[in-house]
């Protein structure tokens, strides 16, 4: 069996995938794991749970590799499979644990003292409020599709994107050195 190197392109490694080349498979997760597990935790807060959702979309990856249009991207359609799937548990579970600044950094993502201050702000919100506005303002979701998605409206996610941003800014005001409450008017 040819090793697998960063050469070949993706519609040759996902043929070799779906002929059962565990080298392919394996090159198809090196490349993209990290950027689905990152997306993963963005939503839910959770390392063991964006673990999960990881693995989760691989495996459907594997189900419906045979079904894919030799030539669409995989990365886009990870992306798509673990946000459904984070939706999926924050519709269940109701609740997300608060991310854990260590493991969150994204590969090629900002230094870390922004990036530390970017897991801040995302701290600040409800877990609907970051996964709603991550998808919009991050990953391209229409009002309207996060609307049907959380079996919602589209005004619903016009209006958790305004409330979640809004309470941002005004908390990004205050001063640093006084105390912070929800409860505060």
């Amino acid at each position: 069996m040819p090793d697998i190197d960063d050469r070949d392109d993706e519609t040759q490694l996902v043929r070799r995938a779906r002929r059962g080349q565990e080298a392919a498979f394996a090159e198809i997760y090196r490349r993209h794991a990290r950027a689905i597990h990152s997306l993963a935790l963005r939503l839910t807060g959770n390392h063991a749970t964006a673990e999960d959702i990881t693995q989760e979309c691989f495996l459907k990856m594997l189900q419906f590799l045979g079904g894919l249009r030799p030539g669409t991207p995989l990365r886009p359609w990870l992306k798509r499979v673990a946000a459904n799937a984070a939706i999926d548990r924050l519709r269940r579970d109701k609740r997300l644990v608060a991310l854990d600044d260590d493991e969150a950094q994204p590969a090629n993502g900002p230094e870390p003292a922004l990036h530390a201050e970017s897991i801040g702000l995302l701290r600040r919100l409800t877990p609907v409020e970051r996964t709603v506005i991550w998808l919009h303002a991050m990953e391209g979701w229409s009002h309207p599709e996060l609307g049907r998605r959380f079996g919602r409206s589209e005004s619903w996610s016009k209006s958790i994107v305004s409330r979640g941003l809004s309470r941002l800014r005004l908390e990004l005001d205050e001063p640093l050195d006084e105390p912070h409450s929800h409860d505060d008017p």
